[in-house]
C-alpha cells in the first residue's frame, strides 16, 4: 500500500540539506575554516618540533634555553625525525673527535647540519676534507667556523674551487697554505668555481698579477679571490692614486696592503709624514717602495720616524729610500741594534762607522756575525748590549 504523498520521505530535501551543511560556506559560518584550521593544526605541530629540539639541544650540547630557541627556530626543515637525526648527526661529529664546543659552535654556524644526512650529504664532505690534511682537533676547529661548507654542493662547489686553489698554489704538496686559506676565508670554496674564483683570478691575471704574486696574495688576503668585482675596481683604482702601474711588481703587495685598511686610515698615515717633514713625492715613493708600510700602526711609525730623524739624526731621504726600516720591531731590533753600534763606536772596532740603516736591513745570522761574534774580546758586552734588555727580564 502506497503512502500519501506527504507521508513519503523527502529524500530530495533532505539531501540538499545535507549538502548545505557539508558546504565550505557552511564551515566558514561557523568559523570553522578548513585551510585555516589546517595550518593552525600544522603551525601547531612545528612549534611543537622546535620545542622538541630545542630541548634536545640543551641536554645534549648544554645550550642556553634563549640560544637553543634561536637556533631551532632557524631551523626551517624540522619535521618529525629531526630529533632522531640531530642525534645521529651529533653522534657523527663525537666520533670524528669534535669536541661539545666544537659541536656547539657548527650548529650555532649552520643550524641547517641537523637535518643533513649523515652518510649521504655529511661524510663525503667530511671525507673529502679529511683527504686534504684537516683530521681530529684540526677538523673540528675549522668546522666550528665554517659548517656553511657542509650545506654547499660537494661535486659543485667543494672540489672544483678547490683544484683551482690548488692551482694557485702551486708546490703545495701537503695542502698547509690550502688550509691556511680555507680557515682565513671561509666562502672561498662555497661561491661558483666558474662566475667568482675564475673570474677574480682573471682579472688580477689582466693586472699582471700572477704566478708568486698571485700565491702571496692568496695566502695573505683571500678575500679578495671572492670580492665583488666593484670592490675589486675600487682598491685597482686606489692604488693606482698612489702612483702604482699596472704590472709593477709591487702591484700585488699594495692592493693587499690597500684591501687591509680604509681610506681614512691611509690619509692618517699620509698626516703623519708630512707632520715629520716628508713630502708628497716622498711619500708615494715610500709607499711604492714599501706598500705594507701602510699597515704599520701610526705609533710604530711616529716611533721609528722620530728615532731614525731625532735619535740617529739620519736624513730624510735615507728613509724614503729604505722604508722597509720602518716596518722591523722596534724595541727588539732597531733600539737593540742601536746600542751595540753604541759599543762599537765607544770601542772603536771598526774604521769607518757602519751605516745604521743597513744595520737594521740584515738578517739576524749576519748581524750576530759582522758586529758581535767577529770582535771575540768584546762578544759577551756587544751581546749584553744586544740582548740585555731581555735577560733583565
Amino acid at each position: 500500500m502506497s503512502l500519501p504523498c506527504f507521508a513519503r520521505p523527502a529524500l530530495g530535501s533532505h539531501m540538499g540539506t545535507f549538502s548545505s551543511l557539508c558546504s565550505f560556506s557552511f564551515f566558514r559560518r561557523l568559523s570553522l575554516n578548513p585551510a585555516k584550521a589546517c595550518a593552525r593544526c600544522f603551525s601547531a605541530k612545528s612549534a611543537d618540533m622546535r620545542d622538541g629540539l630545542s630541548g634536545f639541544l640543551m641536554k645534549s650540547l648544554n645550550f642556553s634555553r634563549s640560544r637553543a630557541l634561536v637556533v631551532s627556530n632557524r631551523s626551517s626543515r624540522a619535521t618529525s625525525n629531526s630529533l632522531e637525526n640531530s642525534r645521529a648527526v651529533i653522534e657523527y661529529f663525537q666520533k670524528l673527535g669534535f669536541s661539545d664546543v666544537q659541536i656547539r659552535s657548527s650548529v650555532i654556524v649552520c643550524p641547517q647540519i641537523l637535518f643533513a644526512d649523515v652518510g649521504k650529504t655529511l661524510k663525503p664532505k667530511l671525507d673529502f676534507l679529511q683527504g686534504l690534511g684537516l683530521v681530529g682537533a684540526d677538523l673540528g676547529s675549522y668546522i666550528s667556523k665554517s659548517a656553511s661548507v657542509l650545506s654547499v654542493s660537494l661535486d659543485k662547489r667543494l672540489v672544483p674551487n678547490v683544484h683551482i686553489l690548488k692551482g694557485v698554489l702551486f708546490n703545495d704538496e701537503d695542502n698547509r697554505d690550502l688550509i691556511v686559506v680555507l680557515r682565513r676565508c671561509k666562502w672561498i670554496v662555497s661561491k661558483d668555481p666558474e662566475s667568482v674564483l675564475m673570474r677574480n683570478i682573471a682579472f688580477l691575471e689582466s693586472l699582471g698579477v700572477t704566478g708568486y704574486q698571485q700565491r702571496m696574495l692568496l695566502k695573505r688576503q683571500p678575500s679578495l679571490f671572492v670580492a665583488k668585482e666593484s670592490r675589486l675596481n675600487g682598491l685597482v683604482s686606489r692604488v693606482l692614486k698612489m702612483g702604482f702601474s699596472l704590472n709593477s711588481g709591487m702591484l700585488a703587495y699594495a692592493l693587499y696592503s690597500v684591501s687591509c685598511i680604509s681610506v681614512k686610515t691611509v690619509g692618517k698615515k699620509v698626516k703623519l709624514f708630512r707632520d715629520f717633514g716628508f713630502s708628497e713625492k716622498d711619500i708615494i715613493l715610500m709607499f711604492r717602495r714599501a706598500p705594507t708600510l701602510l699597515r704599520v700602526s701610526e705609533e710604530k711609525l711616529k716611533f721609528g720616524i722620530d728615532f731614525f730623524l731625532n735619535i740617529m739624526k739620519c736624513k730624510r731621504t735615507l728613509i724614503v729610500g729604505r722604508p722597509s726600516c720602518l716596518m722591523h720591531n722596534m724595541e727588539d731590533r732597531v733600539v737593540a741594534r742601536f746600542r751595540v753600534l753604541q759599543v762599537v763606536k765607544l770601542k772603536g772596532l771598526m774604521k769607518k762607522d757602519p751605516s745604521f740603516v743597513a744595520m737594521v736591513e740584515l738578517n739576524e745570522e749576519a748581524f750576530i756575525e759582522r758586529f758581535i761574534s767577529r770582535f771575540r774580546d768584546d762578544t759577551e758586552q756587544l751581546l749584553l748590549a744586544y740582548k740585555g734588555h731581555i735577560l733583565d727580564v
